[in-house]
């Protein structure tokens, strides 16, 4: 019997800005941007001189279920 990994369905995903995290999010799903749904769960944020109280994005990816 053979066990086949998945690949997650969904993935939350931080990076130094949006559009970084959505890219990785899509590579780590093995998707195209067409076949998923993106949600910004929060804008990158810089900090005082871009070092204190700095915050990375964060993007919910999920694959869009396939019609069969």
């Amino acid at each position: 019997m053979s066990h086949k990994k998945h690949k997650p369905q969904q993935i939350e995903i931080e990076a130094k800005t949006a559009q970084d995290a959505i890219k990785l999010g899509l590579a780590k799903l093995g998707a195209e941007r067409s076949e998923v749904d993106v949600k910004v769960l929060r804008e990158e944020h810089k900090g005082l001189f871009s070092m204190h109280g700095s915050k990375l994005a964060k993007v919910k990816v999920t694959k869009k279920l396939r019609k069969s």
